[in-house]
């Protein structure tokens, strides 16, 4: 459990960032703007680390996961929800930025 908690924290922290973002500008639910980065959460948390072990840098890494995470949620919010492409990607674009950013933030004030 202790490898998990984490993650957790990590994950609560993408919803409560995320979440908001995607259910005003996408115009829906808000237990349908928790999917998105449910859905790409796990890879980004559990396999991306996983190419540094094959000579990746951290920067290269964490680029790939998070190009994964915008692209992958928007076709998501474009297909579950009916938001047309290109709104879908920049609504994606800012989601995932945002998380992003906060989560810099709370790291350099020690905060997570």
């Amino acid at each position: 459990m202790a490898l998990l908690l984490p993650w957790l924290r990590a994950f609560a922290l993408t919803q409560l960032v995320e979440g908001p973002i995607y259910a005003r500008t996408a115009k829906i639910s808000w237990w349908k703007a928790l999917v998105p980065s449910a859905v790409t959460h796990p890879f980004v948390w559990f396999v991306f680390p996983l190419l540094q072990e094959h000579g990746v840098s951290y920067l290269g890494m964490a680029a790939a996961a998070e190009a994964f995470a915008v692209l992958v949620e928007a076709a998501l919010v474009a297909r579950a929800f009916g938001v047309p492409g290109r709104r879908a990607f920049w609504i994606s674009v800012l989601a995932n930025a945002s998380s992003v950013a906060v989560g810099l933030v709370l790291r350099e004030f020690g905060l997570v």
